[in-house]
């Protein structure tokens, strides 16, 4: 497993997720009028003024809209600025092969990690040329794996698509389809801690048998809560933040960027 700074029993560990990024190969590249790569740019300059130390940094998933290395070159060179470890994984709009060949002699993409008092599970949900995501028996294993040998550590564990209900009903058929698998292997393990996802592009907060449910906003465009139809909010964008203590008790927060202005322009390519 790839090591990662050690970090002493008694102090936190900073996390800072960055989802949804959606770029482009063109540096200009437009999410219904938005230019994702500047939107990235603001959030990763937010990051960097708000939190002073980071541990460790997660991308998870839409990293890229158009599925392009050049997208994910983009993507490291935008988050480059961030002086901390990081992890990506794939979404539904990313193609993961070409992620990996961008990612080729880097520990970015290794799926298991422990950090201070915690082990996070980076798992793949993403299916070729599906929306909708899918836990495949290679990724239970892996799960079932790293739970297994750490039973002494708490456990994050990560994926792309949202494996409960957000009370949205456009997004309700383009989650994981097999979220009973998933929670299937979680309710065996008591040292589950969270389960953090991406996808949404909106900030949810929820529990499940004492596990903390967390999702988080876009650094582009922002879905509005509870839409029947596709709709997109008027909320900027931004990250999550998650402080992970040696006790197991997790604090987390969403910051988004302040005076941001942005116009959709609907007759766009849609999402």
């Amino acid at each position: 497993m790839p090591s990662l700074p050690v970090i002493p029993c008694e102090s936190p560990v900073l996390l800072v997720q960055i989802t949804d990024s959606h770029l482009f190969a063109e540096a200009d590249g437009r999410l219904l009028g938005l230019n994702t790569r500047d939107s990235l740019r603001l959030v990763v300059e937010q990051v960097l003024a708000e939190q002073p130390r980071i541990d460790l940094m997660l991308a998870t998933g839409d990293l890229s809209q158009d599925g392009s290395f050049e997208s994910y070159a983009a993507f490291a060179q935008e988050t480059a600025a961030i002086l901390a470890p990081a992890r990506w994984f794939a979404g539904n709009h990313d193609e993961p092969l070409v992620m990996a060949a961008a990612a080729q002699n880097t520990d970015l993409m290794a799926p298991v990690l422990d950090i201070g008092q915690w082990r996070i599970t980076l798992l793949d949900s993403s299916v070729s040329g599906s929306v909708p995501g899918y836990l495949a028996d290679d990724q239970l294993q892996l799960l079932v794996q790293a739970l297994s040998e750490a039973p002494e550590r708490h456990h994050l564990v990560c994926l792309h698509h949202h494996p409960v209900s957000i009370d949205c009903a456009w997004m309700e058929p383009i989650g994981l389809r097999n979220p009973h698998a998933l929670f299937e292997v979680l309710d065996r393990f008591p040292q589950v801690r969270a389960v953090l996802w991406g996808h949404i592009h909106q900030e949810y907060v929820g529990e499940r048998n004492g596990v903390q449910l967390l999702a988080s906003p876009s650094t582009c465009i922002q879905f509005l809560p509870r839409s029947v139809d596709f709709q997109l909010d008027t909320l900027a964008p931004g990250y999550r933040w998650l402080r992970l203590h040696g006790d197991g008790t997790l604090e987390t927060g969403v910051s988004r960027l302040q005076g941001f202005a942005f116009e959709p322009d609907f007759s766009a390519a849609g999402y």
